[in-house]
């Protein structure tokens, strides 16, 4: 396909996923005291699958890890999860510093470790909030999913237990989780930095050039492994923004480790429909969080 046919397509994706007005929560609640560590939650809309308790999904936006991109442009996504039966947690996080980047550039990806630690505070204290305000759910059948930087964040975290022994982020043993469904997720921090993904993000998510190969162990994904949870990646082939070779290499990375990943990649497909309630990509990303839920 010519890349100005591809092009064009990404722009038209893009306008479908931000088309969808916001939707609002049934339930906020905070963890922590910075405003950015609240967590939405959706009740589930339908019955879905065998009766009472419903599985929970855990959602980690996008947006590069770039302040101006907060969990509001996903929330019809939550909401379209929350129509397919499940029960939904829509997490924010710190992200890059909130002050207007120079003309000219973008703004800073990341805040280190903040992004971190918000992540792992978050995690840490939702089955206490779910039982609490989502008493359906079932904190038991967890699978978490997140897109674009959000899908990093969602491999990070199921990675918690294989961390380096002095991460203040390491946990003892293995998340509670069902699996993890990782969206066009920045999986791969070499590969992404030689594609220039975001705009170097990754890079610049770990406090820049100085500090990236020490900080690397503690944050890429692709050396945080085996995990032992089961780990499914959706991925459009024709993603301009993290192309498919991050989700490969990954994928790669996982098999050299001894893990079987699932790579679910979707033809003429690029980064937003996988987010998008009116594309088909999103049924698919649904079916997918079901497989890994029931």
């Amino acid at each position: 396909m010519p890349d100005d046919v591809v092009a064009a397509r990404a722009a038209a994706e893009e306008e479908s996923a931000f088309a969808h007005p916001p939707v609002d929560p049934d339930v906020t609640t905070t963890y922590g005291d910075h405003p950015d560590q609240v967590i939405d939650f959706y009740v589930p809309r339908v019955a879905a699958g065998p009766g009472g308790s419903v599985p929970l999904v855990v959602v980690l936006h996008g947006g590069a890890w770039r302040a101006p991109y907060d969990r509001r442009h996903i929330t019809p996504f939550a909401d379209f999860l929350a129509r397919r039966g499940f029960a939904v947690a829509n997490v924010e996080y710190r992200r890059g510093a909130g002050n207007p980047a120079p003309e000219g550039t973008s703004p800073i990806a990341g805040r280190w470790p903040d992004t971190f630690d918000d992540i792992a505070a978050a995690l840490d204290a939702l089955p206490a909030l779910v039982k609490d305000v989502l008493p359906q759910a079932d904190a038991r059948r967890t699978v978490l999913t997140g897109h674009s930087a959000g899908g990093h964040l969602a491999l990070w975290a199921a990675a918690r237990h294989v961390l380096p022994a002095d991460a203040p982020w390491r946990t003892g043993g293995p998340a509670a989780l069902r699996g993890v469904v990782a969206l066009a997720p920045i999986a791969d921090f070499t590969v992404a930095g030689k594609l220039d993904v975001c705009g170097g993000a990754a890079c610049q998510l770990l406090g820049g050039d100085e500090q990236f190969e020490e900080r690397r162990p503690y944050a890429d994904p692709a050396l945080l492994l085996p995990t032992g949870i089961a780990t499914t990646l959706v991925q459009g082939r024709t993603d301009l923004v993290v192309p498919q070779a991050v989700a490969e290499a990954y994928a790669d990375a996982a098999a050299k480790a001894g893990e079987v990943v699932g790579l679910t990649l979707l033809e003429d497909v690029g980064h937003f429909p996988l987010i998008d309630p009116a594309a088909d990509a999103c049924a698919v990303v649904a079916e997918e969080i079901a497989q890994l839920a029931w």
